[in-house]
């Protein structure tokens, strides 16, 4: 049974850090054209940095820590995206500099969606891991009766 459960882990973990990915992509595309923030300047694009469980150097360590924790993947934290901000003529804006550029968020709203997309089929994935890690506790079940 502690094998259902490890796996039952292991995709709870993954479903975490895709909510965590989903989270900061909707905040990226819900700021796309935000010119000015309290920090000054345009919205900074954000990125989740995912980290694995570090694995053992040894495979006699390996084995051992099968059985003491179950590798997963976690948020590492959030970072900001170094690329510059796109440079925009429109000489109306009220943000606009004395050549009538105006700094906008460095966001590709295409990217964003991209990335949302790939979030979202890793968030389904483990999803099915769970259902199906169920089924067969369940089939299990039904051996032993």
């Amino acid at each position: 049974m502690s094998d259902f459960l490890h796996a039952m882990q292991v995709a709870a973990a993954g479903l975490s850090a895709q909510r965590a990915r989903m989270d900061v992509i909707s905040a990226n595309l819900a700021n796309a054209e935000t010119t000015r923030t309290p920090e000054g300047g345009p919205y900074v694009r954000q990125r989740v940095v995912l980290q694995a469980a570090p694995a053992p150097a040894r495979f006699e360590d390996l084995l051992r820590a099968r059985e003491e924790q179950t590798p997963s993947v976690a948020v590492a934290g959030v970072s900001p995206d170094p690329r510059a901000p796109r440079m925009v003529y429109d000489p109306g804006h009220p943000d606009a500099d004395e050549a009538g550029y105006v700094a906008m968020p460095n966001i590709s709203v295409l990217e964003e969606m991209t990335d949302m997309m790939t979030a979202m089929r890793a968030y389904e994935a483990n999803v099915k891991a769970v259902q199906a890690t169920k089924g067969m506790a369940q089939a299990a079940l039904e051996i032993g009766r």
